[in-house]
């Protein structure tokens, strides 16, 4: 496989025509080497348009949602950011190059330390790799700039929307399957919010994400 072909392909047939026009966000695709944080048997695969299945029945999620959702959430260089669900490392390196700082959290042990070495390798030392439940959120270094939640909820936490400083922004998969709508919260002022929807998908659930209870009376 010519990996350059690849990755060009990827960019120009899944990428661009998905509506990421940043050209910033196209430029740090060839940087970011998403080959050497996809698992060694899925390899053939790093550049397809499919989640990779990774240890603990997590997966990456197709390229195109991670290239999308960085663009639409605009990372600048002086801000810190919270990843939650770091499965391979590779959303967390992206944000990485744009962002001061990045905590990412992740629930499986062996899926963290292989984002650690994936990170380590790559280069990359403005991430940490914290290992825990953070599907209702993480205090530790709040509020974030920026918050990614790499996985589905079916309801946002509470807790999130305290976390993210006013002016940061959340993006979020929320729904339930088939239809969830990947957002893009703004917080506005201290009790205020503005929500923006970018596409409809059907992704994996957030590890150890709270379930609603759908009883009714």
């Amino acid at each position: 496989m010519n990996i350059e072909q690849a990755r060009f392909n990827m960019i120009e047939q899944q990428i661009r025509p998905w509506n990421v026009l940043d050209q910033d966000v196209l430029d740090l695709l060839h940087v970011v080497k998403r080959e050497q944080f996809v698992p060694a048997a899925y390899r053939n695969l790093a550049f397809a348009d499919v989640e990779i299945p990774l240890p603990g029945g997590d997966a990456m999620l197709a390229p195109k949602f991670e290239a999308r959702i960085l663009q639409e959430v605009g990372v600048r260089k002086h801000e810190t950011v919270l990843e939650i669900g770091t499965g391979s490392g590779y959303m967390a390196a992206l944000l990485a190059h744009r962002a001061a700082k990045v905590t990412t959290v992740e629930i499986n042990p062996e899926t963290a330390e292989l984002a650690k070495k994936n990170l380590a390798n790559a280069g990359i030392h403005n991430v940490t790799v914290e290992t825990g439940n953070g599907a209702e959120g993480w205090a530790k270094g709040a509020p974030y700039d920026v918050i990614v939640i790499s996985g589905a909820l079916e309801v946002l936490p509470e807790a999130f929307l305290k976390q993210v400083k006013v002016g940061g922004r959340i993006a979020a998969i929320i729904g339930q399957a088939p239809v969830m709508e990947a957002s893009i919260i703004t917080r506005t002022g201290e009790n205020t919010y503005g929500t923006i929807k970018v596409f409809e998908t059907n992704v994996r659930y957030l590890t150890g994400a709270p379930v609603p209870s759908h009883f009714q009376f």
